[in-house]
């Protein structure tokens, strides 16, 4: 850990600087943490030297030092009271407690009675992220839920139909051309085939360099301001313009049709399936102009050679949202945009290991056709997890299975789940929650029990390892020692800790990474991680003593493909089959009958610089910078409806309707109102300056669900729009 020490004369007071990194999303930036002698955190700035974010932070990344400090921060695990309060406990007798009622729970009602739910903070705390999995193995549960299954799980679910590639796709800093379909890296911080190390100066140089830009956006977002072209659809048509795309590459022979041949099965049944989505008639639906389709295959497929399309939240969230995924993934297979034979795989990942990576197509499975399904509707697994679509239900639906008791490490799910009423309903029937949390959230509110963990830079830390080839473009790892000491007489437990300590008390044995751990001592931070990095190409202490990150600049090639694998990319099979059949009966459907009459509008969700999901609430400085959601519209609908800047605004779907405070903003296409998702509090709470409000009252987990991931319609929701002169209750 590197360490430069000072005085701060005007207080008179000891600082020192230590390197770090931000751990609220895959960003991971490198940070300068200043602490004061009492080792208690005073100041967070971008690190200069940092390799790989350059001194790049964003506002919640330097929020960090309010969040530690915060008089809001809960220090001492509470337990519910009787009349509903929360009273502290010491940690050993809540601990019992809980393992107490636990075997109660799993006694009576079996192991899967009891679930685990991953939020946001879970995952990025890597000595724990692997002991909530390891926890359910021992006491024999599956109920493994988190916020993927209701994010990007279209692309687990792309990748079991179509097939992997081992070797990866064509990295960024190759490519000639990018295309971002509703993403918005500048903003989001997120990979999407993007580099989100300081992404501004990323997409500065790529441009500099030649690369190509290509967005589709209801949006003329942050990104798109560097777009080369800019397609901006009503939302809910990424997939018929995605078909209309490959449509065209495959009629002009734009395709790779070497790579085609040798690693395609069904090429030209795909190419008779996408032969209805005609690009005059999508473009009529997606209401852009019909050239836009026409440029874009152009430019990606004849103009360009090395580039990918990728995804958001945006249309992983809107309908037909599996069928976008698996248009985005074929119209990189068409085009051969993938790590060849011979060329050196940028970052094969490191932390986890890595085997021999051939350049062949790998049939990987349908998770979702085996293994345990759900008691509602029959959906099997995806990404290895239950489906957080139907968490809900799972808890209020009666008979065996049903869930009695939840874990949440890390997560909201009171305000990030859809269907708001419901979510909150079934927490609050729960016999036992748990939450494992900070701040007094909504699902904190709700629990049985709140174990507050240390904050980032308190404990001992990796980046996100699971994801870390889409985080780093080379094989790098960066770890970091605890920066700053929990405030004094804080009786805190860490995720992990919590998971060992009860795990124990019922007598099972945790296995992490195939290492089974000691039940009678505590393993320790340090030690989790080690074990989490135990098949990586150099010894644990290699990676943590690197006081900036571990780079490891040992080339890997793609290896020539196995002569005896007969596995092949497909791009149409019969559930597939089924879903352009959908698809092509929506497009063919006149203007009136696409439209419902009473809902004109549609409801996109939106990225803000100031909140990562959840995270973010409980900052006074970034409740400064955004207090609260606005109803973003187009100036031209504001006038339309009689609408000024700070209205209220009624938002109904046919499922429920919330209030908000509208907002101009000319970057939204007209048609459309966009609002950041996970505001809001518990139905009820009606506080907007306060609390914002929560856009999942309009969305139903009893219906518009997908296929094979039950993913709720989170965005592009049909809604109406009205002026309200005073501001109504929401539900």
């Amino acid at each position: 850990m590197h360490k430069d020490e000072g005085m701060d004369t005007a207080h008179n007071m000891t600082l020192s600087k230590h390197k770090s990194f931000c751990r609220i999303c895959t960003g991971h930036c490198g940070v300068v943490a200043t602490v004061d002698e009492h080792h208690k955190l005073v100041a967070i700035q971008g690190d200069r030297d940092d390799t790989q974010t350059l001194g790049f932070i964003c506002s919640k990344g330097t929020d960090a030092v309010d969040s530690h400090n915060s008089d809001q921060r809960i220090l001492h695990p509470l337990k519910r009271m009787a009349d509903g309060s929360f009273s502290a406990i010491p940690l050993e007798q809540a601990l019992g407690e809980i393992a107490s009622k636990l075997r109660v729970i799993i006694d009576r009602d079996g192991p899967a009675a009891v679930a685990a739910y991953r939020g946001s903070g879970g995952f990025f705390a890597s000595a724990s992220i692997q002991l909530v999995n390891a926890f359910l193995d021992a006491i024999g549960s599956h109920q493994m839920y988190s916020n993927l299954t209701i994010d990007q799980s279209a692309k687990w679910v792309a990748i079991g139909r179509v097939g992997w590639w081992p070797p990866g796709a064509q990295p960024f800093h190759t490519n000639d051309v990018a295309m971002l379909v509703g993403c918005n890296p500048l903003v989001s911080i997120a990979g999407s085939g993007f580099d989100t190390r300081h992404p501004l100066k990323r997409i500065r140089d790529a441009k500099e360099r030649g690369m190509k830009i290509i967005v589709i956006d209801p949006r003329r977002s942050e990104t798109a301001e560097y777009a080369d072209l800019f397609i901006q659809p009503l939302p809910g048509n990424d997939a018929a313009i995605l078909a209309a795309i490959i449509r065209i590459i495959l009629a002009e022979g734009w395709h790779d049709g070497e790579f085609c041949a040798r690693h395609v099965a069904d090429l030209d049944l795909l190419q008779q399936a996408l032969e209805p989505f005609d690009p005059e008639l999508v473009a009529g639906i997606a209401d852009i102009p019909v050239e836009s389709l026409r440029e874009a295959a152009r430019l990606f497929a004849r103009d360009c050679k090395r580039g990918t399309v990728s995804t958001g939240t945006g249309p992983s969230m809107s309908p037909f949202s599996n069928l976008t995924e698996h248009m985005v993934t074929c119209l990189n297979v068409v085009c051969g945009r993938y790590i060849r034979e011979g060329e050196r795989i940028g970052n094969p990942g490191l932390v986890l290991g890595w085997g021999p990576k051939r350049a062949q197509v790998m049939d990987v499975g349908r998770s979702w056709e085996s293994g345990p399904k759900s008691r509602i509707g029959g959906f099997g697994t995806v990404g290895g997890e239950m489906l957080t679509g139907l968490l809900a239900d799972e808890i209020l639906t009666p008979g065996p299975g049903q869930i009695k008791c939840l874990i949440s490490v890390g997560g909201n799910p009171a305000a990030a789940v859809p269907d708001h009423n419901k979510m909150a309903k079934a927490l609050e029937s729960l016999e036992l929650l748990v939450s494992l949390e900070p701040f007094m959230t909504p699902t904190a509110i709700l629990a049985d029990y709140i174990l507050p963990p240390r904050m980032p830079y308190e404990r001992a830390d990796l980046h996100l390892a699971l994801f870390e080839t889409a985080i780093y473009p080379d094989a790098y790892a960066r770890h970091t020692q605890p920066v700053a000491t929990p405030p004094a007489d804080s009786e805190l437990c860490d995720e992990w800790f919590a998971l060992w300590s009860l795990a124990s008390r019922l007598g099972q044995q945790l296995v992490c990474n195939g290492v089974e751990l000691d039940m009678q001592t505590p393993p320790g931070d340090d030690a989790l991680l080690a074990i989490m990095a135990k098949n990586a190409p150099v010894p644990w202490q290699t990676i943590r003593d690197a006081p900036t990150g571990y780079l490891h600049d040992e080339p890997v090639f793609a290896l020539p493909p196995d002569p005896a694998s007969t596995a092949r990319f497909t791009t149409l099979p019969a559930d597939v089959v089924q879903e352009i059949a959908e698809l092509r009966d929506y497009c063919h459907m006149s203007a009136a009958e696409r439209t419902i009459a009473s809902f004109p509008y549609r409801l996109t969700s939106r990225r803000s610089r100031h909140r990562f999901n959840t995270v973010g609430h409980f900052s006074p400085y970034l409740k400064r910078l955004m207090p609260w959601n606005p109803a973003c519209l187009n100036p031209a609908d504001m006038a339309l409806e009689g609408i000024e800047n700070g209205d209220w605004v009624e938002i109904s779907s046919d499922h429920g309707m919330i209030c908000a405070r509208a907002e101009a903003d000319d970057s939204v296409r007209t048609g459309v109102v966009s609002i950041t998702h996970c505001f809001g509090f518990l139905p009820g709470e009606e506080d907007y300056d306060q609390y914002g409000v929560s856009t999942n009252l309009l969305i139903s987990t009893d219906r518009d669900l997908q296929t094979i991931n039950a993913m709720p319609r989170m965005s592009g929701i049909p809604v109406a729009i009205r002026q309200a002169h005073v501001k109504r209750n929401v539900g």
